[in-house]
């Protein structure tokens, strides 16, 4: 994203959403001008168009979205990469359409405190959120219901997650509180189907892809794992200074987690079996440094597993190679701490949310 110029060419978008009557958001491409030059061939009149590669289907190499009246906390695309979905401390979702002007084609209202996490669950038809109203939800993105509220939680819920999402399952997902308390909700029960306490607030969660196992951070500074087949933690990765913020499995293999911290690094686990590391941290990233405001900064990986991605108070989003563990993009554009990163399910595409209330699109 930093490789190109910014130049507003256009916007899109109405100024209220045509279901809900509420400010819908805009989407600018930041595009750099194409030079032209004459062929050099004189008895040809059609023009050479030179600048930078394309590299995916968006309409500009640089999308900047806005729209949210507060921080974006939380921005993802959805698992075949046509939507984009983003939560924001203005109690609102926002629905994107990832390609052409990036339209904002939907509002899912309800929540009465901000909304801390959002996560696409299998299918790309539903979505669950997580909010400081000390709830968690779930909702159908084609008809803005929501399905569910989940409010057995006595404190802001920090994160969500799908479990079971290698087998398709679109009802079963996690939650994470400042109550201390993991749990496991299954959106066709009215009670909850888990819970487990771990007697610190809960700051982050994540799930394999069977949904066997579940990772959570906490003020503890460790990553807990959790065995979803006796609910109970059953080890914990060590190595961080400050508190867990951020949690991210690898999508591909499942084999790493990437976890942020306070201690302004963003750790590698590996989570085979039989890994020969006698802490499982392989890596340690540095160059994303956490700042005072104290945000939940979310990682992620791309779909290779050849890189990872995270936000920083610096402004900027970092992404380094996954084994070299060297910086390989520094991109800025954000007027505050970047809060989210996400990679596009098939393109090289990267998505970031920040404080300054906006997010980038951007192609890689």
């Amino acid at each position: 994203m930093a490789d190109h110029k910014r130049k507003v060419s256009s916007a899109s978008s109405s100024d209220e959403h045509p279901a809900t009557g509420y400010a819908q958001g805009t989407a600018v491409a930041l595009m750099k001008r194409p030079k032209t030059s004459e062929a050099p061939d004189s008895d040809s009149t059609a023009l050479v168009q030179a600048g930078p590669k394309r590299t995916s289907g968006l309409q500009a190499p640089i999308m900047h979205l806005t729209g949210h009246s507060g921080e974006v906390t939380s921005c993802r695309f959805s698992g075949d990469g046509e939507r984009i979905a983003s939560g924001s401390a203005d109690k609102q979702v926002f629905l994107w359409s990832t390609y052409g002007d990036c339209a904002n084609y939907g509002v899912l209202q309800g929540h009465k405190g901000g909304i801390l996490e959002v996560q696409w669950m299998p299918g790309n038809e539903k979505l669950i959120t997580a909010s400081a109203d000390h709830t968690a939800a779930i909702w159908d993105t084609v008809t803005g219901e929501r399905l569910k509220r989940c409010r057995h939680h006595t404190a802001a819920v920090n994160s969500c997650c799908p479990l079971n999402e290698g087998t398709g399952d679109t009802s079963t997902f996690a939650s994470a509180s400042d109550d201390g308390r993991l749990i496991v909700w299954d959106a066709r029960a009215r009670h909850p189907a888990a819970v487990m306490d771990h007697r610190l607030p809960l700051t982050s969660v994540a799930a394999s892809a069977c949904g066997t196992t579940v990772y959570s951070g906490s003020l503890d500074n460790a990553v807990t794992i959790w065995d979803m087949r006796t609910r109970s933690a059953v080890d914990s990765l060590r190595g961080h200074s400050g508190t867990v913020m951020g949690l991210s499995v690898s999508p591909r293999t499942g084999n790493y987690l990437a976890s942020t911290s306070l201690d302004n690094t963003v750790r590698l686990w590996d989570l085979r079996p039989y890994s020969k590391l006698l802490n499982r941290c392989e890596r340690v990233f540095t160059g994303a440094p956490h700042g005072f405001e104290m945000n939940l900064i979310r990682p992620a990986f791309d779909k290779d597993e050849m890189m990872v991605a995270s936000g920083s108070a610096d402004r900027t989003l970092t992404i380094w190679g996954l084994r070299s563990g060297e910086i390989r993009y520094k991109l800025p554009g954000h007027k505050g701490c970047v809060t989210q990163a996400d990679f596009h399910p098939r393109e090289p595409v990267v998505l970031s949310g920040s404080v300054d209330r906006s997010m980038f699109v951007g192609e890689l």
